[in-house]
């Protein structure tokens, strides 16, 4: 079972899995939201959740699969819906949204790198929840400057 939660369904099996995973979530926002499913303590639950479960599935992994393995991807999908958390969806949005996460996730900018060092799932899953945060601030900062 947690092979299948830290690979997201088995995404992470595939070449890409983290670019794969993080554009499968965004579909998943955007028909979620288009669905009426907007509100912000959702949201905060739906984040806490992916989380908690992607710490423990991801630390389970771990001994078979070393630290950080490319197929563990549920940090993906918690990273990017961090990322989206509190912006109004639009197809501009989600792209921008997705390039930033993707760039800040690649990248490990500012302290993102270090995260990574945690012992265990909440390693895994801290470094991608940081470049979520950044995403997301880098998001909001673009909507309040009417660039999105």
């Amino acid at each position: 079972m947690h092979k299948l939660i830290s690979t997201s369904l088995g995404i992470g099996y595939i070449k890409g899995g983290g670019t794969i995973a993080s554009a499968f979530c965004c579909l998943c926002i955007y028909y979620t939201r288009a669905c009426g499913i907007n509100t912000p303590w959702i949201s905060i639950l739906i984040a806490l959740a992916l989380f908690a479960v992607g710490v423990y599935s991801a630390g389970k992994v771990e001994q078979y699969w070393g630290k950080d393995n490319y197929r563990v991807v549920i940090d993906e999908i918690a990273g990017m819906y961090i990322t989206m958390m509190f912006i109004p969806i639009s197809v501009s949005t989600i792209i921008a949204g997705f390039l930033l996460f993707r760039l800040f996730d690649i990248l490990k900018p500012f302290f993102i790198r270090r995260l990574e060092k945690l012992p265990g799932g909440i390693g895994v899953m801290m470094d991608d929840v940081l470049a979520g945060v950044y995403a997301n601030l880098a998001l909001q900062v673009a909507i309040f400057v009417s660039l999105l």
